[in-house]
């Protein structure tokens, strides 16, 4: 155990233990209470399970966690004191996207001066 967090500190160049223990607890709060806002920002939206099909309702949910995840990383994550982690975190995350979408330029389209 103490070999996997040497090299999780390592990989994600975290200098202290507090810090690494504040970056486990953001990802403990942030995927529980996406979890737990789904329901309510789909009620708000006028989406229940008794006005939509199971097979509609549960895709459409998993599709507002991930935004909603995404918020609540950098906003608790700020809270915490680790805001320069969890943002160069969600770059990281969102660059193969956007290489998907064309919004950032690929190792062949970069020109070198």
């Amino acid at each position: 155990m103490k070999e996997y967090y040497k090299n999780f500190k390592l990989k994600y160049n975290i200098a202290t233990d507090w810090d690494a223990i504040l970056i486990i607890i953001v990802f403990s709060i942030t995927g529980s209470l996406s979890v737990k806002l789904a329901r309510p920002i789909l009620e708000w939206l006028g989406v229940t399970q008794d006005t939509m099909s199971p097979w509609f309702y549960w895709p459409l949910r998993i599709l507002i966690i991930f935004p909603v995840y995404q918020i609540l990383q950098i906003a608790v994550g700020t809270t915490l004191g680790q805001f320069n982690f969890f943002w160069q975190f969600q770059k990281k995350m969102f660059k193969p996207f956007g290489r998907l979408f064309g919004l950032t330029p690929t190792n062949k389209e970069v020109k070198v001066k």
